[in-house]
């Protein structure tokens, strides 16, 4: 059996390109559910208006927390990608269902998650090879 990184080598620039791309969600979910744990008036009333509980904004804040932090650790974070991505794909529901706008953002972190991860990670890569077009 060949090793993946002969298979698929790729730049210390792309690397810390992944790292970069990576850290965008884990900061963004990390300061989102802080602030759902920590529950300020607009967070509670923002949630209030979809029929969320203060109690529901604090397990959905738990929750966020607990896939970013899942995604951060190497050995889980192919898990956590997916986890991220579940949330992710939630928080677009939630948004089409409330008739918002902001459904741009989940996405793009998502986009970022799993972008970074494959820059980063020599297992993403070998099970998602990109091929030049002939």
């Amino acid at each position: 059996m060949s090793n993946p990184s002969s298979q698929n080598p790729v730049s210390k620039a792309a690397v810390w390109t992944g790292y970069v791309l990576s850290t965008l969600p884990v900061l963004f979910m990390a300061m989102s559910g802080v602030m759902k744990v920590v529950q300020p008036p607009m967070v509670v009333e923002g949630f209030a208006k979809n029929n969320i509980s203060s109690t529901g904004v604090m397990i959905i804040g738990i929750i966020e927390l607990l896939c970013a932090a899942i995604y951060v650790f190497p050995r889980t974070a192919v898990l956590g990608a997916v986890l991220v991505t579940g949330y992710l794909g939630g928080a677009i529901m939630v948004h089409v269902r409330a008739h918002e706008s902001a459904l741009l953002a989940p996405l793009i972190l998502g986009m970022c998650a799993w972008g970074g991860l494959f820059m980063r990670d020599e297992r993403i890569r070998s099970l998602l090879p990109l091929r030049k077009l002939r």
